[in-house]
């Protein structure tokens, strides 16, 4: 793994910036890569020999991942004191959500420990 040898701010491989930290472009046809966010350059040489790997990993059509109904973040929240308005459980799990604009309150979500029944409340 090649290092940039500057001064500079971060000690960096090629991929990012040693001044900013941005991620750097892929080298093209220039001789040098420059750094989109502060304009630092290196010269396109110094990838010589620079290995990038990807993969992409594609399930079989007609696969199905299952997840368990209680797995969600609607159960893995704390518990409160709050009576359950269909089977009368005293204790909801919730959590909140910002599906309003960001001036306007949360809304919370409240799921029953016993029956799982979902309710929510705009605050």
């Amino acid at each position: 793994m090649a290092f940039t040898s500057t001064c500079s701010s971060f000690q960096s491989d090629l991929d990012f910036c040693p001044d900013c930290g941005s991620i750097l472009p892929l080298p093209g046809a220039q001789d040098t890569v420059t750094c989109t966010r502060c304009a630092f350059s290196v010269n396109v040489r110094d990838f010589e020999g620079k290995v990038v790997k990807t993969s992409v990993v594609f399930h079989q059509l007609g696969t199905v991942v299952r997840t368990s109904v209680e797995e969600g973040p609607e159960f893995q929240g704390p518990v409160v004191d709050r009576r359950c308005s269909r089977c009368g459980h005293e204790g909801m799990a919730y959590h909140t959500r910002q599906m309003r604009s960001a001036d306007e309150g949360q809304t919370v979500f409240y799921t029953c420990t016993k029956c799982k029944f979902q309710e929510k409340e705009d605050s």
